[in-house]
């Protein structure tokens, strides 16, 4: 073994700038492997991130645009029936019984909080500014233990919703939009024509351009105040699960509960998944690609190492070696390669990662976010090395199995 391999660093240093374009060919391969995948992956774990802790892990609604079966289909089921344009049913939004629902939602095991919201659409109105949004009317304390909102304050405290009867905690980029500060008053009016003045008591922001841009948060009861309903009126329960992978499988018993649709984040969230598949998708077949190509200069390079080796192998095999002894100097070379390339480029891939976290990156109004996010995650390593050692293995396989097959006569005759 210790013989073999001395002779494959021979034939490696007697063909240095064969060997150095081999060895950049896996280095090339795994180094844009590891930066793409670590870029790719820190992307989709910030628009998780991001989309977690301003989601519901599971929403509770009612659906009164949900198509319903007719009275010919609930009476005569087995009947074959067709009904032309079916018109909606004149229903609203409410929750029945919300409180107790969210009662029962939070004695599961998997729920780590349940709290009742009611929605409305406005229009945010000061001076000549107008623009429209939503106002979030919660108990701004139980929605504190569901998504964390005291780590989102950018001034006031959660605290001042509570103790300001007509208060308003508004998204930083909305308030910028509208020149409003903490303290100042702005007039919301809803499709409905009802209009109130708030005052802001604090800003938020979640970092998502779609919410800081358009919502603020509210007291449940002021909401309900503008809307002109009663202190039971809730159009949705938000809840928030211990393990947020749970929730698919959980939300089909919620809706059995209460009768209600049961939206997990997965299907609120569907093209957002999508996207991060595709990215995924994209980026591994990028990088599998780069090392097949390298697998493939490096056949390339030792089959001609092998043809002008010819003279070497048959003198080696007419003095002792067997065909197994000439594949494993060969096979040597292949690895040698591959290690040294894959570790090369595993340093060379993380440097450029580092490179990348520290570039400065404006996300916008979209995302709040001042540079790229990489993950440094080490299982990446660890797949690119694997990759590059087994390409370079099965790249050197097919020129070594010839070098073993080579007839030492022949070749020397033919000399």
């Amino acid at each position: 073994m210790l013989l073999s391999f001395q002779i494959a660093k021979t034939h490696l240093l007697s063909r240095k700038r064969q060997t150095f374009v081999a060895m950049m060919g896996v280095t090339f391969g795994i180094g844009m492997f590891i930066t793409m995948i670590s870029l790719m992956s820190g992307l989709n774990d910030l628009t998780e991130d991001l989309a977690m802790t301003s989601v519901p892990d599971i929403r509770i609604y009612h659906d009164v645009n949900e198509q319903r079966s007719t009275l010919l289909e609930r009476h005569y089921p087995e009947a074959a029936t067709v009904v032309h344009h079916q018109k909606a049913r004149n229903e609203q939004p409410k929750l029945r019984n919300a409180a107790q629902l969210a009662a029962m939602i939070r004695q599961y095991p998997q729920v780590k909080g349940a709290a009742p919201q009611l929605a409305t659409q406005v229009f945010y109105n000061n001076g000549p500014s107008q623009l429209n949004g939503t106002v979030a009317g919660v108990n701004i304390l139980e929605e504190d233990k569901l998504f964390d909102l005291k780590s989102k304050i950018r001034s006031g405290k959660l605290e001042d919703l509570v103790a300001t009867h007509n208060g308003l905690i508004m998204g930083t980029g909305l308030a910028k939009k509208l020149g409003v500060q903490r303290g100042d008053r702005v007039v919301i009016t809803t499709p409905a024509g009802q209009v109130m003045s708030l005052k802001v008591v604090a800003t938020f922001q979640m970092g998502i351009g779609t919410i800081d841009n358009s919502k603020s948060y509210a007291n449940i009861s002021t909401v309900q105040k503008i809307l002109g309903v009663d202190n039971s009126y809730v159009t949705d329960i938000n809840i928030k699960l211990h393990n947020f992978k749970e929730a698919k499988a959980l939300a089909p018993k919620l809706q059995k509960l209460g009768g209600y649709k049961a939206e997990d984040w997965e299907t609120a969230n569907a093209t957002m998944l999508m996207g991060v598949v595709i990215r995924n998708i994209l980026t591994y077949s990028v990088s599998i690609t780069l090392l097949v190509v390298a697998g493939f200069g490096i056949y390339n390079i030792l089959n001609m190492t092998i043809m002008s080796k010819m003279k070497d192998i048959a003198i080696l095999k007419a003095t002792g070696f067997a065909g197994r002894d000439v594949k494993q100097i060969f096979m040597i070379q292949s690895l040698i390669i591959g290690v040294v390339g894959s570790l090369l480029g595993l340093l060379i891939g993380w440097g450029l990662s580092s490179l990348i976290v520290q570039a400065p990156f404006d996300g916008g109004d979209m995302i709040a976010m001042d540079h790229l996010p990489v993950n440094f995650d080490a299982q990446y390593y660890l797949i690119g090395i694997i990759f590059g050692v087994l390409t370079t293995a099965i790249a050197g396989y097919m020129p070594s199995r010839k070098a073993a097959g080579v007839d030492p006569i022949e070749i020397i005759r033919g000399q």
